[in-house]
């Protein structure tokens, strides 16, 4: 048995973002394990509606609504922790770090006691409906882009948005100054709108880079005829590949303004607690160990890029020796392999893939 004082492994933990998401997916948990059955259980009465019904039964059109998407991720990400937790403790193992792609920091911190799950789980779900409602559908867009470096991307998300943003109007609150902007806007050639209203929307014609996944992914957001732009200069530019992404907003860019400011205001009445282990920050690519900063870090990331490769690195430079996936699907150890091929990462979703992980940690 090794002493857990000297124990050579450093676990780091990944919980899965948006996207991930299945309908069935934690039904395997559910029925196995009766710590991850109580998860379920206590989210539909966080919640007041039953989420498990959604998770389970779909239809997939409601699962891909951002305000039951969040919640169901985080749902089934911290049903899979619950079990995999005390099978850890038994091979004499505690996480050392943990980090979330986007949501999935939420599901970090209930791990590591930042917050309750059950405030996480009512606070993940006004978070989409802030998020989905901060822009008017089908004003927003999002892209990946493969194969191009990230400082390549953002120079060119820099060029389209200064391209397409208008100055705005010296008197912001004046209707006069206004419409003169628009008016004026309206003879520039490098704006295509046809009306006032649309020239003057071009003062938030933004683009930036919103994940940084992998060396070879990218995904940018922002306004859709900014992302479309920048997506075609990217394909100019050498990129293997762009894909427009079906979301329902314009995520982690400047645009969600109004979603990080109903946040702030949510997250004044959550306790948060220092994590029990120190969780990377998506916004600043810092390792969070106070409960405080915790909460200023998970406003700021609404709009700010997911650092995702800079995330792993500061694992991988803090002494990480091996990873867990928790949660639903196998996206981040997909892009742990786009990072550096050499990371030891395993996932838990279902009784499979964690009696499989477990194999390869010999008990104590």
């Amino acid at each position: 048995m090794t002493d857990a004082t000297t124990n050579p492994i450093k676990l780091a933990l990944l919980f899965p973002g948006q996207g991930s998401q299945t309908v069935g997916m934690g039904r395997a948990l559910y029925d196995t394990f009766p710590a991850a059955r109580a998860i379920f259980q206590e989210a539909d009465d966080a919640l007041g509606f039953p989420l498990s019904k959604i998770i389970f039964e779909g239809p997939e059109e409601d699962l891909k609504l951002t305000e039951h998407t969040q919640p169901a991720i985080l749902t089934v990400s911290i049903a899979a922790y619950r079990v995999l937790e005390p099978e850890l403790k038994s091979r004499n193992i505690t996480p050392a770090f943990a980090a979330g792609h986007s949501l999935g920091e939420y599901s970090a911190h209930v791990a590591a006691g930042t917050f309750t799950f059950a405030d996480a789980v009512r606070t993940v779900r006004l978070r989409g409906q802030y998020m989905q409602n901060a822009v008017p559908a089908g004003e927003g867009a999002m892209a990946a882009i493969l194969g191009l470096p990230a400082a390549q991307i953002n120079d060119i998300c820099a060029r389209i948005s200064d391209e397409l943003t208008q100055a705005p109007p010296p008197d912001a609150t004046s209707p006069s100054g206004q419409t003169t902007a628009a008016l004026d806007a309206l003879t520039d050639p490098n704006n295509s709108a046809t009306t006032p209203s649309q020239a003057a929307s071009r003062v938030s014609a933004v683009v930036s880079p919103a994940n940084l996944n992998s060396p070879d992914q990218t995904v940018i957001s922002g306004a859709k005829e900014a992302v479309e732009k920048a997506a075609e200069a990217c394909k100019e530019a050498g990129a293997k590949r762009t894909v427009m992404l079906q979301v329902s907003g314009p995520f982690h860019s400047a645009l969600m303004q109004p979603a990080q400011e109903d946040l702030a205001k949510y997250l004044e009445g959550i306790i948060f607690h220092d994590p029990c282990f120190p969780i990377a920050s998506n916004v600043d690519a810092r390792l969070m160990t106070r409960g405080p900063e915790v909460r200023d870090a998970l406003i700021r990331q609404v709009t700010g890029p997911v650092r995702w490769v800079e995330c792993i690195k500061l694992l991988q430079d803090s002494g990480a020796t091996n990873y867990i996936e928790v949660g639903p699907g196998k996206v981040l150890t997909g892009l742990n392999r786009q990072i550096d091929r050499a990371l030891l990462t395993l996932n838990v979703e279902d009784p499979t893939s964690l009696e499989k992980t477990l194999s390869t940690f010999t008990p104590g």
